[in-house]
């Protein structure tokens, strides 16, 4: 006897008559196929029934719809994240450039413009032999100091070597040390110790730097007293700040709440904080700040 093949799906004729038993098939595509023998006697008849195996052949996974998909899918998350990451990217930028400037136009801008006004009254004081001229040079030097601190605020403001916690509580220190030293005001300084230290946005630094710097300012201005203390913290996720002082203190439902403290309030609202002002007569002054760690703004270590 001897055998002829026909592989359906592949090829529809049937093979030469062979002796062999075996046969081979490769790389056959996905997809249904039958396969037929047939038996071929010496006298060249053919047996009128083949046998028959029906098989399925699957594609690989890398062709399957569910995977095809799934690869879309990811590629069209991934697009869609690097798009919002670029977009929320520029915003950033974007927010940086407007406070730029808007710090240049109100604390350079105005210096300046202050300046350049007393030069001129100083010139015309030289020029008529007044001796006041020195009130006008003393005001001159006065307002360069001033933008001299504008203008190292503002760079500290957007270097980002200087987007961590422990860059906030130095600049603090030295400011608040500064300020009261001058004053004779004695300070009490607490803050986490460095190995709490962790990432924190040049927004976030920014409006927390210069609350207290407003209540340094307002406490060596307004207060009277002889110690001040400040006190910074981290619990469960919420930034603690504290300033209090010692001073004549006063009766905050009676007070003008002027542009620092509005200024104040105005930045907690921003870091989505809490703010709170604790004052008597006689008793001295408590400032309260706080303000919940938001994980897109702050980055912790």
């Amino acid at each position: 006897l001897r055998y002829q093949y026909k592989l359906a799906g592949a090829n529809d004729e049937w093979s030469a008559p062979t002796d062999q038993r075996t046969i081979n098939y490769a790389s056959l595509s996905p997809g249904r196929y039958r396969f037929m023998v047939r038996a071929v006697t010496a006298d060249g008849i053919v047996s009128p029934t083949p046998a028959t195996v029906a098989f399925n052949i699957l594609p690989p996974i890398w062709q399957r719809w569910w995977f095809v998909t799934l690869v879309m899918l990811t590629f069209g998350l991934g697009a869609a994240a690097i798009y919002r990451y670029r977009v929320r990217r520029l915003i950033e930028l974007e927010r940086v450039r407007t406070r730029i400037a808007a710090d240049l136009h109100d604390d350079i801008g105005a210096s300046l413009s202050l300046i350049a006004m007393l030069s001129e009254v100083a010139w015309r004081q030289a020029m008529e032999g007044n001796f006041k001229v020195g009130e006008s040079l003393s005001s001159i030097a006065a307002s360069s100091r001033e933008l001299v601190d504008a203008m190292s605020d503002i760079v500290w403001a957007i270097n980002p070597r200087k987007d961590r916690f422990s860059e906030l509580v130095k600049r603090m220190r030295r400011f608040a040390s500064d300020v009261f030293t001058s004053r004779d005001i004695a300070l009490q300084f607490e803050a986490p110790e460095p190995d709490h230290d962790f990432a924190l946005g040049a927004d976030a630094r920014r409006e927390i730097f210069f609350i207290v710097k407003e209540g340094v300012n307002n406490i060596a201005r307004h207060s009277a007293c002889t110690a001040a203390a400040i006190i910074l913290k981290v619990q469960e996720r919420w930034l603690i700040l504290e300033l209090r002082d010692n001073g004549k203190g006063f009766v905050p439902s009676r007070a003008n709440e002027g542009n620092g403290l509005a200024s104040m309030r105005e930045r907690a609202r921003k870091l989505g904080g809490e703010f709170e002002l604790v004052s008597a007569n006689g008793h001295g002054t408590t400032l309260k700040l706080k303000v919940p760690v938001d994980r897109e703004r702050w980055k912790w270590v």
